[in-house]
Protein backbone atom coordinates (compact mmCIF):
# COMPACT_ATOMS: atom_id res chain seq x y z
CA UNK A 1 0.00 0.00 0.00
CA UNK A 2 2.60 2.43 0.59
CA UNK A 3 4.12 1.15 -2.43
CA UNK A 4 1.44 1.99 -4.55
CA UNK A 5 1.20 5.87 -2.93
CA UNK A 6 4.36 6.57 -3.69
CA UNK A 7 4.29 5.39 -7.03
CA UNK A 8 2.09 7.88 -7.87
CA UNK A 9 3.42 10.67 -6.03
CA UNK A 10 6.55 9.66 -7.87
CA UNK A 11 4.13 9.72 -11.33
CA UNK A 12 2.82 13.04 -10.59
CA UNK A 13 5.97 14.74 -10.00
CA UNK A 14 7.28 13.39 -13.55
CA UNK A 15 4.34 15.13 -15.27
CA UNK A 16 5.20 17.98 -12.92
CA UNK A 17 8.47 17.91 -14.60
CA UNK A 18 6.85 17.62 -17.49
CA UNK A 19 5.12 20.93 -17.12
CA UNK A 20 7.85 23.11 -17.17
CA UNK A 21 8.86 21.82 -20.70
CA UNK A 22 5.81 23.03 -22.24
CA UNK A 23 2.98 20.53 -20.54
CA UNK A 24 0.53 22.96 -19.42
CA UNK A 25 -2.56 20.96 -17.25
CA UNK A 26 -0.89 18.21 -15.00
CA UNK A 27 -3.66 15.08 -14.90
CA UNK A 28 -2.91 11.74 -12.86
CA UNK A 29 -1.83 9.02 -15.37
CA UNK A 30 -4.01 6.05 -16.06
CA UNK A 31 -1.70 2.59 -15.69
CA UNK A 32 -2.39 0.02 -18.19
CA UNK A 33 -2.83 -3.28 -16.01
CA UNK A 34 0.24 -4.52 -16.92
CA UNK A 35 1.81 -1.42 -15.21
CA UNK A 36 -0.52 -2.12 -12.12
CA UNK A 37 0.37 -5.81 -11.99
CA UNK A 38 4.03 -4.75 -11.96
CA UNK A 39 4.34 -2.39 -9.29
CA UNK A 40 1.41 -4.55 -7.35
CA UNK A 41 4.22 -7.30 -7.30
CA UNK A 42 7.05 -5.08 -5.80
CA UNK A 43 6.35 -4.11 -2.34
CA UNK A 44 9.89 -4.95 -1.02
CA UNK A 45 10.16 -1.31 -2.39
CA UNK A 46 8.61 -0.34 1.00
CA UNK A 47 11.66 1.32 2.74
CA UNK A 48 11.62 4.39 0.13
CA UNK A 49 10.92 7.08 1.92
CA UNK A 50 8.40 10.13 0.76
CA UNK A 51 6.78 12.85 2.95
CA UNK A 52 3.32 11.65 2.47
CA UNK A 53 1.94 14.52 4.70
CA UNK A 54 3.25 17.29 2.31
CA UNK A 55 3.20 15.53 -0.82
CA UNK A 56 6.74 16.35 -1.74
CA UNK A 57 10.01 14.82 -3.01
CA UNK A 58 12.84 15.42 -0.79
CA UNK A 59 15.23 18.35 -2.24
CA UNK A 60 18.15 16.69 -2.22
CA UNK A 61 16.76 13.76 -4.48
CA UNK A 62 16.63 14.31 -8.53
CA UNK A 63 13.28 13.25 -9.18
CA UNK A 64 14.73 11.46 -12.68
CA UNK A 65 17.11 9.39 -10.53
CA UNK A 66 14.24 8.41 -7.81
CA UNK A 67 12.11 7.34 -10.68
CA UNK A 68 15.16 5.16 -12.51
CA UNK A 69 15.62 3.71 -8.87
CA UNK A 70 11.91 2.70 -7.68
CA UNK A 71 10.50 1.47 -10.69
CA UNK A 72 12.05 -1.06 -13.45
CA UNK A 73 12.75 -0.21 -16.76
CA UNK A 74 9.23 -1.65 -18.43
CA UNK A 75 7.49 0.57 -15.49
CA UNK A 76 9.67 3.68 -16.10
CA UNK A 77 8.84 3.65 -20.16
CA UNK A 78 5.16 3.06 -19.32
CA UNK A 79 5.25 6.61 -17.68
CA UNK A 80 7.54 7.84 -20.07
CA UNK A 81 4.89 6.97 -22.62
CA UNK A 82 2.16 8.44 -21.08
CA UNK A 83 3.75 11.87 -20.23
CA UNK A 84 4.81 11.97 -23.86
CA UNK A 85 1.10 11.45 -24.90
CA UNK A 86 0.04 14.12 -22.36
CA UNK A 87 2.15 16.40 -23.90
CA UNK A 88 0.69 15.70 -27.24
CA UNK A 89 -2.37 15.98 -26.68
CA UNK A 90 -1.87 19.60 -25.02
CA UNK A 91 0.09 20.74 -28.15
CA UNK A 92 -2.56 19.22 -30.49
CA UNK A 93 -5.38 21.31 -27.57
CA UNK A 94 -3.39 24.41 -28.45
CA UNK A 95 -3.13 24.07 -32.04
CA UNK A 96 -6.74 23.32 -32.15
CA UNK A 97 -7.45 26.60 -29.98
CA UNK A 98 -4.88 28.58 -32.33
CA UNK A 99 -6.81 28.09 -35.55
CA UNK A 100 -10.45 28.79 -34.00
CA UNK A 101 -8.61 32.01 -32.85
CA UNK A 102 -7.46 32.50 -36.40
CA UNK A 103 -11.03 31.68 -37.81
CA UNK A 104 -13.08 33.96 -35.36
CA UNK A 105 -11.26 37.02 -36.04
CA UNK A 106 -11.31 36.11 -40.25
CA UNK A 107 -15.49 35.65 -39.13
CA UNK A 108 -14.94 39.04 -37.52
CA UNK A 109 -12.82 40.46 -40.56
CA UNK A 110 -15.58 39.35 -43.15
CA UNK A 111 -18.28 40.52 -40.82
CA UNK A 112 -16.36 44.06 -40.37
CA UNK A 113 -15.79 43.92 -43.97
CA UNK A 114 -19.70 43.32 -45.52
CA UNK A 115 -20.67 45.84 -42.84
CA UNK A 116 -18.64 48.44 -44.60
CA UNK A 117 -19.68 47.82 -47.68
CA UNK A 118 -23.31 48.55 -46.35
CA UNK A 119 -22.66 51.83 -44.60
CA UNK A 120 -20.29 52.91 -47.65
CA UNK A 121 -23.06 54.51 -49.61
CA UNK A 122 -21.12 56.33 -51.84
CA UNK A 123 -18.51 53.65 -52.00
CA UNK A 124 -15.62 56.25 -51.72
CA UNK A 125 -13.58 53.68 -49.38
CA UNK A 126 -15.19 55.22 -46.19
CA UNK A 127 -17.46 55.78 -43.54
CA UNK A 128 -18.61 59.69 -43.10
CA UNK A 129 -20.71 61.02 -39.47
CA UNK A 130 -23.46 60.54 -41.72
CA UNK A 131 -23.49 57.08 -43.24
CA UNK A 132 -22.54 56.02 -40.09
CA UNK A 133 -25.84 57.55 -38.40
CA UNK A 134 -28.22 56.14 -41.33
CA UNK A 135 -26.40 52.82 -41.45
CA UNK A 136 -26.67 52.25 -37.67
CA UNK A 137 -30.11 53.72 -37.17
CA UNK A 138 -31.12 51.18 -40.15
CA UNK A 139 -30.14 48.26 -38.40
CA UNK A 140 -30.53 48.73 -34.89
CA UNK A 141 -33.78 49.53 -35.92
CA UNK A 142 -33.59 52.79 -33.20
CA UNK A 143 -33.09 57.02 -33.26
CA UNK A 144 -29.37 57.80 -32.89
CA UNK A 145 -28.77 61.34 -32.33
CA UNK A 146 -25.66 63.44 -33.97
CA UNK A 147 -23.61 63.27 -30.52
CA UNK A 148 -23.78 59.43 -30.00
CA UNK A 149 -23.20 58.73 -33.10
CA UNK A 150 -20.01 61.28 -32.80
CA UNK A 151 -19.05 59.62 -30.10
CA UNK A 152 -19.36 55.92 -31.74
CA UNK A 153 -17.06 57.67 -34.16
CA UNK A 154 -14.61 58.68 -31.81
CA UNK A 155 -14.30 55.39 -30.49
CA UNK A 156 -12.81 53.48 -33.45
CA UNK A 157 -11.58 56.37 -35.63
CA UNK A 158 -7.86 55.34 -35.11
CA UNK A 159 -6.28 57.98 -37.74
CA UNK A 160 -8.30 60.78 -36.14
CA UNK A 161 -9.90 61.87 -39.34
CA UNK A 162 -13.30 61.80 -38.86
CA UNK A 163 -13.83 58.61 -41.21
CA UNK A 164 -13.65 55.18 -40.70
CA UNK A 165 -11.49 53.13 -43.10
CA UNK A 166 -11.90 49.83 -44.07
CA UNK A 167 -8.96 49.02 -41.31
CA UNK A 168 -11.06 50.32 -38.72
CA UNK A 169 -14.27 49.10 -39.60
CA UNK A 170 -15.97 46.72 -36.62
CA UNK A 171 -18.82 44.24 -36.64
CA UNK A 172 -21.99 45.78 -35.92
CA UNK A 173 -22.20 44.01 -32.63
CA UNK A 174 -19.33 46.14 -31.50
CA UNK A 175 -21.46 49.40 -33.02
CA UNK A 176 -24.10 47.66 -30.67
CA UNK A 177 -22.06 47.07 -27.55
CA UNK A 178 -20.26 50.62 -27.84
CA UNK A 179 -23.77 52.08 -28.42
CA UNK A 180 -25.19 50.39 -24.80
CA UNK A 181 -22.01 51.50 -23.19
CA UNK A 182 -22.29 55.23 -24.51
CA UNK A 183 -26.31 54.95 -23.30
CA UNK A 184 -25.36 53.38 -19.86
CA UNK A 185 -22.25 56.43 -19.53
CA UNK A 186 -25.05 58.78 -20.31
CA UNK A 187 -27.58 57.90 -17.62
CA UNK A 188 -24.56 57.29 -15.03
CA UNK A 189 -24.12 60.99 -16.07
CA UNK A 190 -27.01 62.24 -15.87
CA UNK A 191 -27.48 60.73 -12.39
CA UNK A 192 -24.25 62.04 -10.97
CA UNK A 193 -25.72 65.64 -12.45
CA UNK A 194 -29.15 65.04 -10.55
CA UNK A 195 -27.26 64.26 -7.59
CA UNK A 196 -25.01 67.09 -8.03
CA UNK A 197 -28.13 69.53 -8.44
CA UNK A 198 -29.90 68.45 -5.49
CA UNK A 199 -26.77 68.89 -3.48
CA UNK A 200 -26.18 72.01 -5.15
CA UNK A 201 -30.05 73.29 -4.32
CA UNK A 202 -29.39 72.13 -1.00
CA UNK A 203 -26.76 74.74 -0.79
CA UNK A 204 -28.62 77.00 -2.02
CA UNK A 205 -31.40 76.74 0.89
CA UNK A 206 -28.83 77.06 3.39
CA UNK A 207 -27.14 79.67 2.40
CA UNK A 208 -30.84 81.48 1.62
CA UNK A 209 -31.92 80.45 5.03
CA UNK A 210 -28.65 81.73 6.47
CA UNK A 211 -28.95 85.29 4.51
CA UNK A 212 -32.36 85.58 5.59
CA UNK A 213 -31.48 84.87 9.33
CA UNK A 214 -28.89 87.95 8.77
CA UNK A 215 -31.24 89.96 6.63
CA UNK A 216 -28.87 90.57 3.73
CA UNK A 217 -30.76 90.59 0.82
CA UNK A 218 -32.24 93.80 -0.53
CA UNK A 219 -33.15 96.56 1.32
CA UNK A 220 -36.77 97.59 1.10
CA UNK A 221 -38.35 101.36 0.81
CA UNK A 222 -38.62 101.17 4.32
CA UNK A 223 -35.33 99.70 5.20
CA UNK A 224 -33.80 102.64 2.70
CA UNK A 225 -35.26 105.22 4.50
CA UNK A 226 -34.81 103.90 8.00
CA UNK A 227 -30.95 103.53 7.03
CA UNK A 228 -30.73 107.24 6.62
CA UNK A 229 -31.70 108.08 10.29
CA UNK A 230 -28.44 106.77 11.78
CA UNK A 231 -26.50 110.06 10.80
CA UNK A 232 -28.09 112.24 12.57
CA UNK A 233 -26.09 110.87 15.09
CA UNK A 234 -22.41 112.37 13.72
CA UNK A 235 -24.75 115.61 11.92
CA UNK A 236 -25.59 116.69 15.63
CA UNK A 237 -22.10 116.42 17.21
CA UNK A 238 -21.07 118.21 14.13
CA UNK A 239 -22.98 121.46 14.64
CA UNK A 240 -19.92 122.75 16.91
CA UNK A 241 -17.88 122.67 14.05
CA UNK A 242 -21.02 124.58 11.86
CA UNK A 243 -21.66 126.88 14.20
CA UNK A 244 -20.28 130.22 12.06
CA UNK A 245 -22.03 129.02 8.94
CA UNK A 246 -25.10 128.42 11.07
CA UNK A 247 -24.90 132.25 13.00
CA UNK A 248 -24.38 133.43 9.13
CA UNK A 249 -27.14 131.46 7.59
CA UNK A 250 -29.97 131.81 10.68
CA UNK A 251 -33.06 133.07 8.21
CA UNK A 252 -32.53 129.62 6.05
CA UNK A 253 -35.25 127.33 7.43
CA UNK A 254 -32.97 124.47 7.04
CA UNK A 255 -30.46 125.89 9.47
CA UNK A 256 -33.81 126.81 11.72
CA UNK A 257 -35.09 123.00 11.42
CA UNK A 258 -31.76 122.06 11.90
CA UNK A 259 -30.91 124.25 15.41
CA UNK A 260 -34.46 122.65 16.72
CA UNK A 261 -33.19 119.31 16.31
CA UNK A 262 -30.14 120.28 17.86
CA UNK A 263 -31.41 121.46 20.77
CA UNK A 264 -34.12 118.42 21.25
CA UNK A 265 -30.76 116.15 21.09
CA UNK A 266 -28.59 118.23 23.89
CA UNK A 267 -32.44 118.23 26.26
CA UNK A 268 -31.63 114.49 26.59
CA UNK A 269 -28.90 113.61 29.29
CA UNK A 270 -26.10 112.15 27.78
CA UNK A 271 -27.60 112.23 24.51
CA UNK A 272 -23.98 111.45 23.21
CA UNK A 273 -23.82 108.24 24.90
CA UNK A 274 -27.06 107.22 24.67
CA UNK A 275 -27.10 107.60 20.44
CA UNK A 276 -23.32 105.71 20.64
CA UNK A 277 -24.25 102.41 22.55
CA UNK A 278 -27.84 102.70 21.23
CA UNK A 279 -26.47 102.40 17.49
CA UNK A 280 -23.83 99.81 18.52
CA UNK A 281 -26.30 97.63 20.50
CA UNK A 282 -29.02 97.66 17.54
CA UNK A 283 -26.26 97.17 14.97
CA UNK A 284 -25.84 94.11 16.38
CA UNK A 285 -29.59 92.73 15.28
CA UNK A 286 -29.21 90.13 12.55
CA UNK A 287 -33.38 90.86 12.35
CA UNK A 288 -32.51 94.26 10.88
CA UNK A 289 -31.92 94.59 6.77
CA UNK A 290 -28.10 94.65 6.13
CA UNK A 291 -27.86 98.64 5.00
CA UNK A 292 -29.60 99.47 8.08
CA UNK A 293 -26.69 98.04 10.44
CA UNK A 294 -24.31 99.07 8.02
CA UNK A 295 -25.14 102.60 8.46
CA UNK A 296 -25.96 102.00 12.13
CA UNK A 297 -21.77 101.18 12.77
CA UNK A 298 -20.46 103.54 10.12
CA UNK A 299 -22.63 106.27 11.90
CA UNK A 300 -20.53 105.46 15.00
CA UNK A 301 -17.41 105.56 13.30
CA UNK A 302 -18.05 109.04 11.38
CA UNK A 303 -19.08 110.81 15.15
CA UNK A 304 -15.37 109.05 16.50
CA UNK A 305 -13.72 110.38 13.74
CA UNK A 306 -15.25 113.91 14.91
CA UNK A 307 -12.90 113.65 18.01
CA UNK A 308 -9.79 114.07 16.27
CA UNK A 309 -10.50 117.47 14.85
CA UNK A 310 -11.00 118.91 18.27
CA UNK A 311 -7.56 116.93 19.74
CA UNK A 312 -5.63 118.29 17.35
CA UNK A 313 -7.18 121.69 17.22
CA UNK A 314 -6.46 121.66 21.44
CA UNK A 315 -2.73 120.09 21.02
CA UNK A 316 -2.22 122.59 18.28
CA UNK A 317 -3.83 125.67 20.71
CA UNK A 318 -1.43 124.45 23.27
CA UNK A 319 1.67 124.15 21.56
CA UNK A 320 0.67 128.18 19.69
CA UNK A 321 0.11 129.51 23.40
CA UNK A 322 3.37 128.15 25.09
CA UNK A 323 5.19 129.99 22.38
CA UNK A 324 3.50 133.07 22.50
CA UNK A 325 1.12 132.86 18.93
CA UNK A 326 -2.22 132.65 19.08
CA UNK A 327 -4.37 131.51 15.26
CA UNK A 328 -6.92 134.65 14.03
CA UNK A 329 -10.65 134.40 14.11
CA UNK A 330 -10.84 134.00 10.84
CA UNK A 331 -8.20 130.62 10.64
CA UNK A 332 -10.33 128.99 13.46
CA UNK A 333 -13.26 129.49 11.69
CA UNK A 334 -12.24 128.51 8.16
CA UNK A 335 -10.64 124.83 9.92
CA UNK A 336 -13.62 124.90 11.83
CA UNK A 337 -15.81 125.39 8.28
CA UNK A 338 -13.45 122.63 6.79
CA UNK A 339 -14.53 119.97 9.41
CA UNK A 340 -17.92 120.54 9.24
CA UNK A 341 -18.28 121.03 5.49
CA UNK A 342 -16.43 117.21 5.17
CA UNK A 343 -18.86 115.95 7.53
CA UNK A 344 -21.90 117.55 5.38
CA UNK A 345 -20.76 115.49 2.22
CA UNK A 346 -20.13 112.36 4.12
CA UNK A 347 -23.72 112.86 5.30
CA UNK A 348 -24.91 113.77 2.19
CA UNK A 349 -23.26 111.45 0.06
CA UNK A 350 -24.04 108.08 2.76
CA UNK A 351 -28.08 109.85 2.52
CA UNK A 352 -28.43 109.88 -1.39
CA UNK A 353 -26.37 106.20 -1.64
CA UNK A 354 -28.33 104.59 1.22
CA UNK A 355 -32.19 106.13 -0.13
CA UNK A 356 -31.26 104.28 -3.83
CA UNK A 357 -30.75 100.88 -2.01
CA UNK A 358 -26.59 101.01 -2.55
CA UNK A 359 -24.40 100.50 0.74
CA UNK A 360 -22.07 103.62 0.78
CA UNK A 361 -19.16 101.54 1.27
CA UNK A 362 -16.72 104.41 -0.13
CA UNK A 363 -15.95 106.49 2.42
CA UNK A 364 -12.03 106.08 2.90
CA UNK A 365 -10.35 104.18 6.09
CA UNK A 366 -13.75 104.53 7.84
CA UNK A 367 -16.23 101.99 5.11
CA UNK A 368 -13.17 99.11 5.46
CA UNK A 369 -13.30 98.99 9.14
CA UNK A 370 -17.58 98.90 9.09
CA UNK A 371 -17.35 96.21 6.67
CA UNK A 372 -14.96 94.56 8.66
CA UNK A 373 -16.95 94.03 11.35
CA UNK A 374 -19.91 93.13 9.13
CA UNK A 375 -21.15 89.65 9.91
CA UNK A 376 -20.98 87.51 6.73
CA UNK A 377 -23.11 84.05 6.16
CA UNK A 378 -19.86 82.27 6.12
CA UNK A 379 -19.58 83.49 9.80
CA UNK A 380 -22.74 80.75 10.71
CA UNK A 381 -23.06 77.54 10.68
CA UNK A 382 -26.16 75.99 9.01
CA UNK A 383 -27.74 75.75 12.50
CA UNK A 384 -27.08 79.31 12.94
CA UNK A 385 -24.60 79.08 15.23
CA UNK A 386 -21.87 82.00 15.03
CA UNK A 387 -18.22 80.23 14.26
CA UNK A 388 -14.99 82.12 15.99
CA UNK A 389 -12.90 83.75 13.35
CA UNK A 390 -9.92 81.87 14.34
CA UNK A 391 -12.06 78.87 13.67
CA UNK A 392 -13.48 79.82 10.28
CA UNK A 393 -9.68 80.73 9.18
CA UNK A 394 -8.56 76.81 10.09
CA UNK A 395 -11.60 75.51 8.59
CA UNK A 396 -10.40 77.73 4.92
CA UNK A 397 -7.16 76.46 5.36
CA UNK A 398 -8.11 72.65 5.52
CA UNK A 399 -10.65 73.39 2.40
CA UNK A 400 -7.41 75.05 0.68
CA UNK A 401 -5.61 72.43 1.37
CA UNK A 402 -7.33 70.18 0.63
CA UNK A 403 -8.21 71.41 -2.82
CA UNK A 404 -4.06 70.90 -3.51
CA UNK A 405 -4.32 67.44 -2.66
CA UNK A 406 -6.75 66.97 -5.46
CA UNK A 407 -4.95 68.79 -8.07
Amino acid sequence: MKFSIAYHLLTGAAILVGTSNGFSTPRPILLSRSAASAHHHHHHHHHTRLSLSTGTLPTSVSKTTLLQNTHSPEEQQVADDEIARLRSMAQKLRAEAAALEAERAQELANAATIAFEKFDKNKDGEISLQELKSGLEKILKTELSEERARTIMNAFDVSGDGKLQVDEMVTVDQFRNKLEFIVQEEKRLAKEAAIAAKQEEEAAKLVEARINMLNDGAPTTRDRIVSVLPYLFPLMDSLQFGRFLIVENADNPLVTALALLYAAYRSIPFSGFVAFFALNFLSSNPGFNRLIRFNMQQAIFLDIALFFPGLIAAIVGLIASGAGAQFSPAFNELANDAVFGTLLLAVAYTTISSLLGITPDKIPFISQAVEDRMPTVDMFDDEGRFIPRQLREERKKKEEDDDKKKD
